[in-house]
């Protein structure tokens, strides 16, 4: 499941391929995004922001009344419209250019970048929401949800991305939860590639 994100290209390309427009928002190619930084998120009304990665469900209890306490930076589908933490969220799109696994024993590890096989930007299926800080600040906060691997990653993860293709997109983002839930599957097989990524400068943006 994403780890690290990247997302290289620009906003205004990206932006194109959701809904056809060019944003003035800023714009500086990433190469290693980690939780708790800022993502490009496209909201139901499609308009594109920045949010943090990572839900840090304030005020949020589980199944048994208890509070949630980790950040939560991927949800799964499977549950994610059941459980008591995510009641209120909204849905929304998560576009990058793909992400990161790492296989291998610790110090050794293994890192590969993931991407569409048709060089078309990965979009994410995600949930978000927004935190009121003790400050009155509002961070609205996102996260992404995950189903089974399809072949393509099996063998690096056990889990990853719900993707969605074009045609998807309002059906996710405005839909009735019945209707956007079936969409929540596994990209189908052979449509991503898997790369080393030793090239990349862990240390940098």
């Amino acid at each position: 499941m994403p780890g690290r994100l990247f997302l290289t290209r620009p906003v205004a390309d990206t932006a194109q391929y959701l809904f056809g427009e060019h944003p003035e928002i800023p714009d500086n190619p990433r190469h290693n995004i980690a939780p708790g930084e800022e993502i490009l998120v496209c909201t139901k009304n499609r308009t594109l922001s920045h949010m943090r990665w990572g839900i840090i469900p304030v005020g949020r209890v589980n199944a048994r009344g208890r509070p949630v306490m980790e950040t939560i930076i991927n949800a799964r589908s499977e549950t994610v419209f059941d459980k008591s933490a995510f009641q209120g969220v909204e849905r929304c799109l998560i576009p990058c250019d793909g992400w990161y696994e790492w296989t291998g024993k610790k110090r050794r590890k293994t890192p590969w970048r993931i991407s569409l096989r048709s060089g078309e930007p990965v979009v994410f299926a995600g949930i978000c929401d927004a935190w009121n800080a003790p400050n009155g600040t509002t961070i609205w906060q996102v996260a992404v949800l995950t189903c089974e691997p399809n072949a393509d990653v099996r063998d690096i993860h056990h889990r990853m991305g719900c993707i969605l293709p074009p045609e998807e997109f309002e059906d996710w983002l405005n839909a009735a939860e019945d209707d956007a839930a079936v969409l929540l599957k596994p990209l189908p097989d052979g449509m991503l590639t898997v790369e080393a990524a030793d090239d990349v400068d862990w240390a940098g943006p």
